[in-house]
């Protein structure tokens, strides 16, 4: 099947062993059987209780992708296959939804559960379900998964032997690219903090720094929206860049582009930016500063900074924006409406901002900027290394998982 699976002696023997097995029980093919033959489905047993309903506790409530909430019931006790049946069913790569569940649990009926049976182990079934393509199998405007074509599945059906050396090949490799990407994920955490730390002590100034109120420093302005904005969004090359906060990626420093845009009529009824100005975020992603690469018009959840020249160059006035001084100011002094909470032109104003010269804003800027470019050349280089551990378990996954099928003669 495989030469080599990676660098470990004991994987590379298990592997051996693996094809060994394959070439002594499994060198005609495997039989592929419905997968209702493979395991019990309990799908029957599953019951649905709304959010109101539920009461807190301390056993995991299951939905179609994964756990939803937590209850002080259970109807499920031991190890379960849980398959996504409607609403978040399917992966981009169009394989199932598939969540490994066990101990004391509540299932509601957006996922398929699964128990083993004898002749099919389990972790086994959990494996192969994510190789699955089932695209054809989804239906309705909500994608389901329907309890026939789930039942229907294919699964190829090798000795107990064989499936034991594979489940053992594809947990192992799991868990080093689980572990893997845990390890690398508390690095991306150690850097931006370590990037943090840097970024609030250069900006932390002594006496000999002026402090004056934002408002007398710059113009901060509330965005508008033409309303309804669907009367005024246009395909026209000649239209206005609509700037909304999903159409910034996050961490990004600057806005270069929009997904939409609006007439010039709508344009005249909503506040007009320009390249260079900054916005910031009000309710939504709460508090980010961006510079604007483009012009265009921002609607009622961005406030818009100007004019400040004189006394910051933009770069710094981007790091002194983000730092944790000045979030946890506007923070504190946000008015909140409903759960969200909200910045208002009034309180970013009147926070006391240090206006340090403009060569020392230069100063601080460099070092900032290459700081932040080598924290972001370490977080891309991580960030790829866990999406490369990631697909490399896919991939032999679904080599470890492809078996010729056997063919079965009518008197079988």
């Amino acid at each position: 099947m495989l030469l080599v699976l990676w660098d470990g002696i004991a994987e590379v023997e298990r592997l051996s062993k693996l094809n060994q097995l394959i070439e002594e029980f499994c060198h005609d093919g495997v039989k592929y059987i419905p997968l209702e033959q493979c395991c019990k489905i309990l799908d029957n047993k599953r019951k649905p209780v709304t959010k109101s309903q539920r009461e807190n506790g301390e056993y995991p409530y299951y939905g179609a992708n994964g756990i939803q909430d937590y209850v002080s019931e259970y109807i499920f006790d031991g190890a379960f296959v849980l398959v996504g049946e409607d609403g978040s069913v399917i992966t981009p790569a169009g394989t199932p939804v598939v969540t490994w569940a066990t101990g004391k649990i509540w299932v509601n009926n957006h996922a398929h559960v699964i128990e083993e049976k004898e002749g099919v182990r389990l972790r086994y079934l959990f494996h192969y379900l994510q190789t699955v393509n089932i695209k054809p199998l989804i239906h309705g405007n909500i994608p389901k998964l329907t309890g026939r074509d789930f039942k229907a599945i294919r699964v190829p059906v090798p000795p107990l032997s064989v499936q034991d050396e594979v489940v053992a090949l594809l947990d192992n490799f799991m868990n080093h690219s689980t572990k893997l990407t845990s390890d690398l994920a508390l690095e991306l955490t150690f850097r931006k903090q370590q990037y943090e730390y840097y970024r609030d002590m250069l900006l932390t100034f002594g006496d000999d720094v002026p402090v004056r109120k934002f408002g007398e420093l710059a113009s901060v302005m509330r965005g508008a929206s033409p309303r309804p904005i669907k009367k005024y969004v246009t395909k026209e090359a000649d239209g206005v860049c609509w700037i909304k906060i999903g159409d910034v990626e996050t961490g990004s420093k600057y806005i270069t582009h929009t997904n939409e845009k609006i007439t010039k009529a709508g344009a005249a009824h909503s506040r007009y930016v320009h390249r260079g100005d900054f916005v910031l975020s009000n309710s939504m992603s709460f508090g980010r500063p961006y510079i604007l690469a483009i012009d265009g018009c921002i609607h009622d959840g961005w406030l818009a900074i100007s004019d400040f020249e004189e006394n910051y160059t933009s770069d710094f006035l981007y790091h002194l924006i983000s730092s944790t001084t000045v979030q946890n100011a506007m923070s504190q002094r946000a008015a909140f409406g409903g759960a969200v909470q909200n910045l208002n032109s009034d309180i970013v104003k009147g926070l006391e901002f240090p206006v340090p010269s403009l060569s020392k804003q230069q100063r601080i800027v460099a070092i900032l900027d290459n700081y932040d470019k080598l924290c972001n050349s370490v977080n891309e280089s991580l960030a790829a290394e866990i999406k490369a551990r990631q697909q490399q378990y896919e991939y032999y996954r679904d080599k470890l998982l492809t078996f010729k099928e056997k063919e079965v003669s009518v008197n079988e």
